[in-house]
């Protein structure tokens, strides 16, 4: 009577275990996801930021500054909030060269 008990209570622990990880794995695997695009997209619009850099005939001090942190923050790495950061940061400097090249 004692064994069954036994089977019983690991079969629920393992049941447990097997619907705990179907929730979970897939989360993991989504925030993992969105962590590799949020980086993606920072080092595409810092790339994006130096080829404008390169185009303007004038230096702008503002949009220098803000290159430099986004490359610093993605230098340092980090969560999504990071990468969102350095993404804000490299767009606005390439705004800011795009304007100074229209005069």
């Amino acid at each position: 009577m004692s064994l069954s008990w036994v089977v019983w209570a690991v079969g629920a622990g393992v049941l447990v275990a097997a619907g705990f990880a179907a929730v979970v794995v897939p989360r993991l695997r989504a925030g993992a996801l969105s962590r590799r695009t949020g980086w993606s997209g920072a080092r595409a619009a810092i790339g994006t930021a130096s080829v404008s850099r390169d185009a303007c005939p004038v230096t702008v001090t503002e949009a220098e500054q803000l290159l430099s942190r986004a490359e610093l923050i993605v230098a340092g790495r980090g969560g999504s909030a990071a990468a969102r950061t350095a993404a804000e940061c490299a767009r606005q400097a390439d705004r800011l060269w795009r304007e100074a090249a229209r005069g």
